[in-house]
């Protein structure tokens, strides 16, 4: 296996022995929400000790309809993530969507995240990668594992290796997603931590978020429990206080309030997955 490389993000350190989590709404909403949202997670990550990035995304360009909200834009979210860091002292994630959205992304958040539609995207991978934030590449729906090293080489050539992966899953059929364990092995030969994005793999396309058929909640604890037996680095897990009314992804965010009982045993599954990492 290639030696895989430790990637510090504020007091996290991404690789490390500690079972790590990206969480918050999918999208920036009020400003009040966001505020009780973060410091939520960073009380229950406290309390279960683990390291915390918090996430969301200022603009989601990917909507499958112009009704839907789409984010507040870059001036406002910046502005709501950037105290969010402020008061609970949070390392931040946001995607973007244009490479003239990276600069002004990396005076505030900590990860540039690039969406997984938009993985082979060249001149917005470089461009992240070239402005010295870590870069976190979602695992495109279209693309096998093991070529996620393109997109990290990109990276790499553009004179960074603060690279993170993510697994979302694979197109599969019509309006379906699956996650295929393979995955998670064949993208940490590539040498950069991995992560799960658990709640975006239960996403059901061409469905509402708002509509309940818009996700298989019901197999959320097997996904996320294999993921981690697997041996991934890190958790990725859409929060929200109250879903059913979230702005974007409402079926497939978890209940805030249900986050300690659903990642207990992640937890105490990663204490016995990492002595058998291979």
């Amino acid at each position: 296996m290639t030696q895989k490389k430790h990637v510090q993000v504020g007091n996290v350190d991404c690789g490390g022995d500690d079972l790590f989590m990206i969480s918050g709404p999918c999208v920036i909403e009020d400003e009040s929400l966001m505020m009780q949202t973060a410091e939520k997670l960073k009380i229950l990550c406290e309390k279960l000790k683990i390291p915390l990035i918090f996430k969301s995304s200022f603009t989601k360009d990917n909507r499958s309809s112009l009704e839907f909200p789409m984010g507040p834009g870059p001036e406002k979210g910046l502005r709501i993530l950037e105290r969010v860091k402020k008061e609970f002292d949070l390392p931040l994630l946001t995607d973007v969507h244009y490479p003239d959205q990276i600069a002004m992304a990396a005076e505030v958040v900590d990860i540039i995240q690039i969406p997984a539609y938009l993985c082979m995207q060249t001149k917005l991978v470089t461009e992240a990668a070239k402005s010295g934030k870590v870069v976190n590449i979602k695992h495109g729906q279209f693309l096998a594992p093991e070529n996620m090293a393109k997109p990290a080489q990109k990276c790499v050539d553009s004179g960074s290796e603060k690279i993170l992966l993510t697994e979302r899953g694979y197109t599969f059929g019509y309006n379906d997603l699956i996650v295929d364990p393979r995955s998670f092995y064949l993208m940490r030969q590539i040498g950069y931590p991995v992560i799960f994005d658990i709640t975006h793999s239960i996403r059901k396309y061409g469905i509402p978020s708002k509509d309940p058929k818009g996700s298989t909640r019901e197999f959320l604890p097997t996904l996320s429990r294999a993921g981690v037996a697997a041996g991934v680095d890190g958790i990725f897990v859409e929060a929200h206080p109250n879903p059913p009314e979230a702005h974007c992804d409402a079926a497939s965010q978890y209940y805030l309030d249900d986050m300690e009982e659903f990642l207990k045993p992640l937890l105490e599954i990663h204490a016995v997955a990492r002595q058998y990492k291979d």
